[in-house]
Order: C-alpha cells, then structure tokens, then sequence
C-alpha cells in the first residue's frame, strides 16, 4: 500500500517498531534513515544510558518521509528530525536532519491524555494518546488580536513538544510505548538532577 503524492513508492504503512525496547532495533526497524538517525543521536549522547524513546514516521504529500526520534537519558531529550526536501528545492533525494537536546529541566509541565473506549463485553482499551511536553523556553511570539479594535498585544506561549500515536497510526503497542516515554518523562521532572 502506498499513498498518493510526494513520491508514490514510499509505504503508507510502517514496520512496527514497539517490540524493540533497544533504541538501535527500533530505529532499524522503522526509520527510513536509521544509520543517519543513530549517527547524529550517538554524537550527542556520547556513551549515555538510554532510558526511554519513542519514534514517529509519516508521509506528507509536500515534503515526503517526515522522520523523529526522542530520546529521554535522564537529564536531556536528545531530539533527531529528518525530513525529505521538497521537490524543486534542492536535488532529488535531499533531505535535513536536525538534531535538538532540551534539559530535563527546561520541562515544566507533562500531559498525557488517552482516549478510551468499550467494546460491547465492556472491556476498556485505548484507541489514541496525546503527550506533551511543556518546556520553560517561548514559542515564537506572534501578534495577537486585542478584540473590540484594541490595539494588538504580543501573544506569549511556551514552547511545547507533542507526541500522539492512534490505533490507525502505529497500533496499541506504539500506543503503549508512548504512554510508558510519558511516565518515565513525567517520573524525571522536578527531581534534582545530580
């Protein structure tokens, strides 16, 4: 199955990578890119213990493979993006990759949200899960209406890292890795880092 746009040889449908609880099987096993992914993560993380990490994938009709990993080693996420180039904006084939560490520390608030639902015997599962991260550091700070012709004020938001998996979009097991990347997140805010 392959989805219309970018480039129709790309797979709508991903490997599923939550059975690998190491980082390097995961990756193998889902990015398109791994070898570029490991490559730029390991210089970063230089030898630190990976406690917990999740991963996402998809196709867009403008850009192609859109690619993510986060990595939590205790005191930092070590974030890695790879992203295909646009057609006519650089040779065929480009892509960016971009690396981002954020403190631990920085995280000020953890959200986790979980749609659930009963099958007709009444057992509940979770059909989708919504993360985010709250970061200390602000968002792009954009122009914002005042209403009733008063002047514009500046909107001031925190930045914000969101994650969402669905039983369409990566199934329960990537469901439940994302809620376990939320808890150990969650477990390591606030706490003194040493």
């Amino acid at each position: 199955m392959t989805r219309p746009g970018y480039n129709s040889d790309i797979p709508a449908v991903f490997p599923d990578w939550s059975p690998y609880l190491d980082l390097d099987s995961a990756a193998r096993a889902y990015l398109r890119d791994p070898d570029i992914a490991l490559e730029s993560l390991a210089g970063v993380l230089r030898g630190a213990d990976v406690l917990g990490f999740t991963l996402e994938r998809f196709v867009n009709e403008v850009n192609g493979v859109w690619q993510e990993v986060v990595v939590c080693d205790g005191t930092r996420l070590v974030l890695w993006h790879g992203e295909d180039v646009p057609p006519g904006d650089g040779p065929p084939g480009a892509m960016t990759s971009s690396l981002r560490v954020v403190a631990l520390s920085a995280v000020t608030e953890v959200g986790c949200r979980r749609r659930l639902s009963r099958t007709q015997s009444g057992h509940v599962r979770v059909d989708s899960i919504d993360v985010y991260l709250l970061l200390s550091s602000l968002d792009e700070a954009g122009a914002g209406s005042g209403g009733s012709g008063e002047e514009s004020s500046p909107m001031i938001r925190h930045d914000a890292l969101r994650f969402g998996k669905t039983l369409d979009d990566g199934g329960s097991g990537q469901i439940a890795r994302l809620e376990e990347f939320a808890r150990l997140v969650a477990s390591l805010v606030g706490r003194p880092m040493i």
